[in-house]
């Protein structure tokens, strides 16, 4: 039925109705907003690590690292492999969260700037990253859904069989422009049909029909047992997960060794390296697809590791914590444990490149099609697992940032506009602004067109509001006027007009100036040739002398080689456009840019040509400039304007030193004692006579940092290890 057997539905409805269950039993809980929303903070160390694990383990993860490998090597691990640099701030950050003692995130605006509306400000902006999160997950299960549930040629529909044809007919023009042999025409139409991006394979289902059903899901067990729910089912999800993570790799290498010979393991991972080109195992880039080299990972590292503090969904992963010492190791071991994945999500994307990489074009399809290609034929009902696997993480996150978004948008946006309304209307009014936040995210999963957009948008979208809380965390002098200006100028820029401006004005899309593309130069290369590049070359061979007289003498460029031989590639790197999100497609006969616009790309180019630069060393200045200029804005207008008040600030920055008791009454009783007593704890500041609020470490900070340090030397030499296995 729809390409699965009975025993993977019953796998499949077996795993809703255990979630459901536990949903519902959670409910009992619930009796006011720190219940639903922060799950009493009751949780300890064991809960807080798969708490940390789910939410932060979507189904992108696993699908969207194997994408990425696939297109990239080795290199396209850092698509999720990025976070891991800062990790080991984890161990620093996560108190902080517990000591300002709030529901969400933005009560810190509220309390550190005096400001309801600045914390109404980021419950709109938190809300639409939690959205673009969730998105994405839905956007990698989607796409695995529908390459599992694909139809025979049979079953296809007039319209799809005319997608179908297009598809075969853009293959047939590759292979034609390979030969030399396109007349203007047809190369037109390849230009045509290369925008156009007609696919081969179908399902039974639509994109839209996937994404709502995870949607009902979601939203039914969520909203019914909140924070309390989200949590234990993460603990059930983060096993599910787990398996994810190893399920297609034995079965992988299985397989290799059934179509290359051989038997066992090494074996198997000896046949990748002799088959993949030695560039697939370039772990900073490689001569063929630049997209993740050492300057735009560095670049994006440092921004996800300044934003990732001001992610909403922190306050509810940390701030559920009991105490301050579960806060720090639930959630940095369980960061940790995602990162270990992660290293087996990119073996599992070089195992699909040795396997499929003649026969899949779209990416996106790889983990559904190895899915049904490695498990399927079993009849064991593994699908059916696969399917509940992907699931588990996509709703072990989804439902951690609803619940998060559907929190500061109660209390600090319809709050600021409706007050003093009793718990369970706030209750009420949380769980329907839940299934609005799944509604919205639906609908960025069906508007973007690939994982790899979704995640550069949530890589950078938190700059808009990063400045403010790190210089209203740790410098006095930061004032309401400069957050604002940092928060409202970047939004504009950074948001607001790339958004807007395109829909306001469509005829920027057509622009001839806003359709430039990147047009590097040529990269060179020297590597041992490898099986695959020996069989792509006798391919080039055979088609040049189907083109030539016999006896004619072959070009230097085509003659054979052999496995171990030393070559040399010229590369031309891919052109891609340099100002739109979505690239350039052509529509209504025209080509147009499609998503967002970089307008700072824009402004850049007039002073110098982008168009000469690698698509990565674009992608890198765009980076930077996300993470420099908020903290230029606030920095520089909080020194021109008038300090906050004294009063306040004492308040809030005594707060933060006063550690947090288990016992709510004790820490209350602390808590008086430091509003009494603004100078209490100031031996603990690094520089007590200055602006700033930097702690001295004591030997829980030093230990701790240390191990988190080691454990991210750990799993590079983990990944280093594994890549150079078997050569």
């Amino acid at each position: 039925m729809f390409g699965l057997s009975i025993v993977d539905i019953l796998i499949i409805v077996l795993y809703f109705a255990v979630i459901l269950v536990i949903g519902f039993r959670a409910m009992r809980h619930i009796r006011n907003q720190e219940d639903y929303f922060l799950g009493g903070r009751r949780f300890g160390k064991l809960v807080q690590i798969f708490a940390a694990f789910g939410q932060g383990t979507s189904a992108d993860s696993a699908v969207g690292t194997t994408t990425t490998t696939y297109n990239n090597g080795a290199s396209g691990i850092w698509s999720a492999l990025l976070f891991l640099w800062g990790t080991p701030v984890y161990w620093f950050t996560s108190p902080w969260y517990r000591r300002l003692r709030e529901l969400t995130l933005g009560d810190f605006f509220e309390e550190r700037y005096a400001s309801k509306r600045m914390a109404g400000f980021y419950a709109i902006v938190a809300s639409l990253w939690l959205m673009l999160f969730i998105a994405i997950g839905m956007k990698a299960v989607s796409a695995t859904v529908l390459g599992v549930t694909t139809k025979s040629p049979t079953e296809l529909s007039v319209q799809e069989q005319t997608e179908y044809d297009q598809a075969i007919e853009l293959d047939s023009l590759i292979a034609g422009k390979a030969k030399g042999n396109l007349t203007d025409t047809q190369k037109r139409r390849l230009q045509e049909l290369e925008l156009a991006h007609p696919r081969k394979e179908f399902s039974h289902f639509t994109e839209i029909e996937v994404i709502l059903t995870i949607c009902a899901i979601v939203f039914i067990y969520a909203i019914a047992g909140g924070l309390e729910a989200a949590v234990y089912t993460d603990m059930l999800q983060g096993i599910f997960i787990i398996v994810l993570s190893v399920i297609l790799i034995p079965f992988g290498l299985a397989r290799i060794n059934t179509m290359y010979g051989g038997s066992g393991p090494m074996d198997a991972v000896r046949t990748i390296h002799h088959r993949l080109p030695q560039w697939y195992f370039d772990i900073f880039g490689s001569s063929q697809t630049l997209d993740f080299t050492w300057y735009y990972i560095t670049s994006i590292s440092l921004l996800i590791a300044v934003t990732v503090a001001v992610q909403a969904n922190q306050m509810n992963a940390i701030g559920s914590a009991k105490d301050e010492l579960t806060a720090r190791i639930g959630f940095t071991a369980g960061c940790f444990m995602k990162r270990f994945c992660t290293v087996l999500w990119g073996v599992t994307g070089l195992i699909a490149i040795t396997l499929y990489s003649a026969r899949i074009k779209d990416s996106d399809l790889v983990w559904g099609h190895a899915t049904r290609d490695l498990l399927g034929g079993l009849g064991l009902g593994l699908v059916g697992l696969m399917i509940a696997c992907l699931l588990a993480a996509l709703m072990s996150s989804a439902d951690m940032m609803m619940i998060t978004a559907s929190g500061v948008l109660t209390r600090n946006l319809y709050r600021l506009l409706l007050p003093n309304f009793e718990e369970r209307h706030y209750v009420l009014v949380g769980r329907i602004l839940g299934g609005v936040v799944l509604l919205g995210a639906a609908l960025f999963a069906c508007w973007f067109s690939t994982v790899l957009q979704l995640l550069k948008m949530i890589w950078e979208f938190n700059a808009i509001l990063a400045a403010a809380f790190w210089c209203g965390m740790k410098w006095r002098r930061t004032t309401r006027i400069g957050a604002w200006s940092s928060m409202l100028v970047t939004s504009l820029f950074f948001a607001v007009v790339p958004a807007i401006g395109p829909w306001l004005f469509p005829s920027l899309r057509t622009s001839a100036i806003l359709l430039k593309q990147t047009d590097p130069a040529p990269i060179t290369r020297t590597y041992q040739a490898q099986q695959m590049d020996v069989e792509q070359r006798q391919k080039e061979i055979d088609e040049w002398n189907q083109q030539h007289e016999p006896g004619q003498i072959s070009e230097s460029r085509l003659q054979a080689i052999v496995p171990g031989q030393s070559i040399e590639k010229i590369i031309q790197p891919p052109r891609k456009s340099i100002f739109w999100s979505k690239g350039i497609e052509i529509q209504n006969g025209q080509p147009q840019g499609q998503g967002w616009l970089y307008i700072e790309l824009v402004a850049i180019d007039y002073f110098m040509d982008l168009s000469a630069l690698p698509y990565a060393m674009v992608e890198t200045i765009r980076t930077l400039i996300r993470l420099v200029l908020p903290f230029v804005i606030i920095i520089l207008v909080s020194l021109m304007t008038r300090p906050d008040r004294k009063e306040s600030l004492d308040c809030f920055y005594v707060k933060m030193r006063t550690p947090v008791h288990v016992d709510k009454k004790q820490d209350q009783e602390e808590m008086i004692r430091s509003f009494a007593d603004p100078m209490r704890f100031q031996e603990k500041l690094l520089f007590p006579t200055s602006q700033f609020e930097f702690f001295k470490w004591d030997k829980v900070d030093i230990i701790g940092f240390a191990l988190s340090v080691l454990t991210v030397l750990g799993i590079i030499a983990m990944l280093s290890f594994l890549l150079q296995l078997g050569t």
